[in-house]
């Protein structure tokens, strides 16, 4: 195939023949993954990929530091010791809510239900933002008359369409799921369709020379291609499904309560320290997953590209 290629192409796109022909995949993909995606070569060997993750994990490990002392620094020095319950200190906070099995365990079953919430969240917003993205990228018109929609979900605020959707659906585990979704569904659905759009002319070329079919044109050229954009997208969306997991279980307390239901009685109730403990819990988990989504962005896009994220 390659032979009759340089026969038939012009000799600029005969010379790329033999890394972009229609049945490789990445070799397709990766001649300009790293430029339209701007990636930097990844660190050679174990020693550069350890220096990267302690890089990365550096400016957390300061943050974190930093808003401790800054939460000392408030509660002792600007709050009086009559208004000191308004922010306790982070010794305290801790001391009255780890060992207290009346806090923790209600606590951790709350942030289980949230869990669940936001991952399967997670993987219906990035079923149908891949999914929408795809069908934009085939039809010029689809594009035209979906992505105002896409636009319009992402900047209608949640907080105007909840009522709708509690009466709609109820205040149980379907409702939190919706909010879930509408929140996270459009990082994937502008970040594939940027990925699915990236592909260079000149690779398009080389495809349609070899008369290749949508499909192939899709799975061997497109696709591949966009496969850094949507780990891009999918780290977004992940950050944004846990902040629609708890605004969900925050308005709709049916069914198991989720962390959003104790911030919200625990608010009612002015208990500080548990609290206190759940924002951090929900920080916790956010961080964790944000992380979670960017590891396997830098594992897989490196394992394809040979690039790493920055």
């Amino acid at each position: 195939m390659s032979q009759n290629l340089a026969l038939k192409a012009p000799p600029a796109l005969a010379d790329a023949a033999s890394s972009a022909a229609v049945p490789s995949a990445t070799t397709a993909t990766a001649a300009f993954a790293g430029t339209a995606t701007g990636r930097r070569p990844r660190s050679g060997g174990p020693g550069g990929l350890a220096r990267a993750a302690w890089s990365r994990a550096l400016p957390i490990i300061a943050a974190l530091l930093g808003i401790i002392a800054i939460w000392y620094a408030v509660s002792y020095l600007m709050l009086s010791e009559s208004r000191r319950f308004l922010l306790p200190p982070p010794h305290q906070v801790l001391a009255e809510t780890i060992g207290n099995d009346k806090v923790i365990v209600p606590m951790l079953a709350a942030l289980g239900q949230t869990i669940v919430v936001a991952l399967i969240g997670l993987a219906i917003a990035v079923a149908i933002g891949m999914g929408w993205a795809i069908v934009m990228s085939q039809w010029g018109l689809a594009e035209k008359i979906l992505y105002p929609y896409a636009v319009i979900l992402q900047t209608i605020p949640i907080l105007a369409l909840t009522p709708l959707i509690g009466i709609w659906m109820g205040y149980g585990l379907p409702a939190r799921i919706v909010v879930c979704v509408i929140i996270a569904v459009f990082p994937m659905i502008s970040n594939t369709l940027f990925g699915l759009q990236s592909a260079t002319p000149a690779a398009h070329d080389l495809f349609t020379l070899q008369k290749a079919t949508k499909w192939q044109r899709m799975t061997k050229l497109m696709l591949p291609a966009a496969i850094p954009s949507i780990f891009t997208g999918l780290r977004q969306s992940a950050g944004l499904a846990v902040i629609g997991a708890i605004v969900g279980d925050f308005f709709f307390q049916q069914g198991s309560q989720g962390i959003g239901g104790l911030l919200r009685t625990y608010t009612l109730r002015l208990n500080m320290e548990p609290l206190f403990l759940a924002i951090i819990f929900t920080a916790l988990f956010g961080v964790i997953v944000f992380s979670i989504f960017a590891a396997l962005d830098r594992l897989v896009v490196g394992r394809l590209f040979g690039v790493a994220t920055r």
